[in-house]
């Protein structure tokens, strides 16, 4: 849980992208990163490198292996195009361990996102088709609305970091040479939390600013209120549903002003307490920690290029072997507000939804293994395949019946522990177990001490059989071993089936 926490500590401090937003040299800062959000047909490219930097003492195998294969991953995309706010494709690579992995990705928002990687037999879909949003008459465009509303008050508010400079200058996009301006900004970890109290000082202040944000939030929330009090599920929200958008603001805009303003009063003593019981914070927001950001504006206040640097300092632990984390990142783009289509990852052939539940370890891995770098990472390294099961021989639940010195099991579940799909056509005898990892079928047949695994003839301990109960009993250590696992039985009767 430690290595989390500060390894999630990055996303914080990324938010302080989010900073410069006065007004420098004349250039409108605040209206130039908000207009950035709203959705529009463009094309792009982009690199992103992560390294992290390992601490100076010894590091044991399995970290300095952990840290050599992040560090050696890079993501390049090398055509990024939004046809429109519901649909967009990346197309790149991931460089893995010396080598390059091709994919592409194509997203439809109203349906899924389709994601092929090249030597993969069928493409990844993770669906999108959220019936309960639909049914609660979620309004999506209310949501972005209020995304974009929640950022023109961070831009607005938020104040200067001590570096902050805007220049004109020349740069290449895509090949083209164009006359840009360009926004320099570079923050500390320490300058960071002296920023935070007067962003809320002046965000307080905007009583315009706060009203239109409540104004936003209700007109997201309350095509919820409406479907939930039709669903008759409750009073939830009845209230809200019975008031006007202005009565709704002005009770609560006094509510959020005070909420602000009581925080900010404590702020300080809050933030001292903070320090004082997590030391560890006073690294990551500290001078080391250091982000320099270059946007790139054309005429329109379209960022054009950027390049980030993100250094996070980490504070020493004997639970995480790293002192730093660094992001490197460029992207540029161009053909902003044009004609774009995207491109399109065919699923005519079928897809492996990860969504619906029933994907299995060995789905995966079969699916990926003409993709030997992802293959290996996937069964070596993350050890999707990775199973076990611990059975109480002596208790009754687990339903181990011995006969002549051979422990046998429910077969479905020993079958199901692994992921195995068990085939049984009803009236016939035989059964077919096959293998999650290899796609192997073992065949039994009820009353048989044979059985047939991969095709070859094996002699079984004991025949198979069906048990008072109605539940087919096959020998344990048979089953564990034709599914890829092995057996271990301490002293007390404790079975632990496993497969690494």
């Amino acid at each position: 849980m430690k290595k989390m926490k500060w390894l999630a500590i990055p996303v914080i401090l990324l938010l302080a992208v989010l900073t410069g937003c006065q007004a420098v040299g004349g250039f409108d800062v605040s209206k130039a990163l908000a207009g950035s959000l709203n959705p529009t047909s463009s094309e792009s490219r982009q690199t992103l490198k992560v390294e992290l930097v390992p601490t100076s003492g010894n590091l044991s195998a399995e970290d300095k292996a952990a840290i050599e294969l992040i560090n050696s991953l890079s993501i390049n995309i090398d055509s990024a195009k939004v046809q429109d706010k519901n649909h967009a494709s990346i197309k790149g690579s991931v460089g893995f361990q010396g080598g390059n992995i091709p994919f592409l990705m194509s997203m439809d928002a109203a349906k899924g996102i389709a994601f092929q990687i090249e030597g993969a037999k069928q493409p990844l879909y993770i669906s999108l088709d959220n019936a309960l949003s639909k049914e609660m008459g979620m309004n999506e465009e209310g949501v972005q609305n209020l995304t974009l509303k929640t950022a023109e008050l961070i831009f607005k508010h938020f104040p200067n970091p001590s570096v902050l400079t805007v220049k004109q200058t020349q740069e290449q996009v895509n090949g083209e040479s164009l006359n840009l301006t360009n926004l320099h900004a570079e923050i500390r970890g320490d300058e960071l939390v002296g920023m935070i109290k007067p962003f809320l000082v002046s965000l307080s202040t905007d009583e315009q600013g706060l009203k239109e944000l409540i104004g936003e939030f209700y007109d997201m929330v309350l095509p919820v209120v409406n479907a939930v009090n039709e669903f008759g599920a409750g009073d939830m929200g009845t209230t809200m549903d019975q008031q006007s958008k202005a009565q709704v603001v002005e009770e609560l805009y006094p509510e959020i002003k005070k909420e602000l303003e009581e925080f900010i009063k404590n702020f300080d003593k809050d933030i001292a307490v903070l320090l004082n019981d997590t030391p560890e914070l006073s690294t990551v927001l500290g001078k080391d920690t250091v982000l320099k950001l270059d946007l790139y504006f054309d005429s329109n206040l379209n960022i054009r290029k950027q390049t980030m640097d993100l250094n996070i300092a980490l504070p020493s632990s004997e639970d995480l072997p790293i002192s730093a984390i660094k992001v490197h990142s460029e992207n540029e783009v161009w053909n902003i507000g044009g004609q774009v289509a995207i491109d399109q990852v065919d699923t005519s052939a079928g897809v492996l939804d990860t969504t619906d539940g029933k994907v299995t370890p060995g789905q995966i891995l079969r699916n990926f293994q003409e993709v030997t770098p992802l293959y290996k990472l996937l069964k070596d390294q993350m050890k999707i395949g990775h199973k076990y099961a611990v059975i109480d021989s002596k208790n009754d639940y687990y339903g181990v019946i011995n006969k002549k010195g051979t422990a046998f099991v429910p077969l479905r579940y020993l079958s199901e522990q692994f992921d195995a799909e068990v085939k049984w056509t009803e009236g016939s005898k035989r059964i077919v177990v096959v293998n999650d990892l290899t796609g192997e079928e073992i065949v039994l047949t009820i009353g048989s001490k044979q059985a047939v695994v991969g095709g070859k003839t094996v002699q079984l301990s004991g025949p198979v059989f069906v048990h008072k109960d109605g539940s087919t009993y096959v020998p344990l250590r048979f089953l564990a071993e034709a599914l890829g696992a092995t057996v271990e039985v301490d002293p007390e009767g404790w079975i632990t089936v496993e497969r690494k």
